[in-house]
């Protein structure tokens, strides 16, 4: 009987001391029920180390969506998309994005078993293409708890089905702010998210296709994006690394900060940046700008509805509007968020019913940083 319990004792503390190295390690869980299931991949340590977890975590799902992806687009533009292509996108980005950024895709091209060479083309591809989007920030007297709300609408091709692989990934880094990337499976650069200090980023593409070929000499906003995730801990610092950086293209951002309770509004057409913040009468919008408000919708109507529900703005009221002003027949992904409260609410398009048609799952960073 002695024994028995020794065993039993023996047993259970290697149960917990593997579990606390699993969990150390990373783990795969959800949200969402059926079909509306979205992967939540939480992630801990060194960039090499969480890129490595990442990619064993998500191994088949990443395969499949790269491949995939790469084909689809090889296919729609061989010349734009051709390897000789995104081998030079990449050469020309590298020297000018983030070392952990690099380190992590290393890791991930370790866990996930594909070459490093066709995850640096895939992360290039986003850098040839153009595509259009949308985004608002509230707080304030804006909002019916004063709490900091935004937008993200991602509006990019559903015939390449990047939507059809979801996924949520935490990031907990040994040095740096922990953070969510709102992405895809096998696509670690950040179109949009959140760190845990409340800094929310959203992007617009303003660099139409008769441009090609871009100017791609500096930082992509994608790896950007990571970078004000891992380092900004307010409005301010956030200013300062896209002030820094050597950006490149033309692009809108909108950069909210749930503590400090303020957003702006960017036109980065490089080497350019012009900051709008609310009620600016500078504003590319104005006299349609309000206080404690910025947005930019590409003309699609975001500014009579948000009249309406001027001073109480909360997440049903953002994804209203959200759905609202997509580009329609390209909407692959809606996020609103709560980043005072560090939660969100994210729809993905399905197959072809597109993320503005569909169910948003709710979101909340707190529960994977505890």
């Amino acid at each position: 009987m002695i024994r028995v319990c020794q065993l039993v004792i023996v047993f259970t503390i290697t149960w917990f001391t593997l579990a606390g190295v699993l969990q150390a390690e990373g783990y795969l869980t959800s949200i969402g029920q059926g079909a509306d299931q979205i992967p939540v991949v939480v992630v801990k340590g060194t960039p090499y180390e969480m890129g490595k977890q990442q990619g064993k975590l998500i191994k088949a799902d990443a395969t499949e969506m790269v491949h995939s992806l790469m084909k689809k687009v090889q296919t729609a533009e061989p010349e734009r998309c051709s390897n000789a292509s995104l081998d030079a996108a990449w050469k020309s980005i590298a020297p000018h994005t983030d070392p952990r950024f690099k380190e992590e895709l290393r890791g991930f091209a370790e866990g996930t078993g594909m070459s490093l060479k066709l995850l640096q083309r895939a992360h290039a591809m986003p850098v040839v293409m153009d595509y259009s989007c949308s985004s608002i920030a509230a707080w304030g007297a804006a909002t019916r708890d004063g709490h900091l709300y935004q937008t993200r609408n991602l509006d990019w091709s559903m015939e390449l089905g990047a939507q059809d692989f979801p996924c949520i990934t935490v990031y907990i880094p040994k040095e740096g702010i922990p953070h969510v990337n709102i992405t895809f499976a096998g696509f670690i650069g950040a179109n949009t998210g959140m760190n845990a200090k409340g800094i929310v980023l959203s992007e617009m593409g303003d660099s139409p296709g008769k441009e090609y070929p871009f100017d791609i000499n500096g930082v992509h906003f994608t790896t950007l994006f990571r970078q004000v995730m891992y380092d900004a801990d307010g409005l301010e610092q956030a200013i300062d690394i896209f002030k820094n950086a050597k950006r490149m293209k033309k692009y809108h951002y909108v950069v909210g900060d749930g503590v400090h309770l303020r957003a702006v509004k960017m036109l980065a057409h490089a080497p350019d940046l012009v900051i709008w913040g609310d009620n600016d009468p500078k504003d590319e919008l104005a006299p349609a700008v309000m206080k404690n408000l910025v947005y930019q919708d590409e003309g699609r109507g975001a500014f009579q509805p948000l009249q309406k529900v001027y001073g109480k703005i909360g997440a049903p009221e953002m994804i209203d509007i959200a759905c609202k002003i997509p580009i329609k027949g390209g909407n692959i992904l809606d996020v609103v968020y709560d980043a005072t409260a560090l939660e969100l609410w994210v729809s993905y398009a399905e197959k072809q019913e597109e993320a503005y048609q569909r169910p948003f799952v709710h979101f909340k960073l707190k529960d994977y940083l505890k």
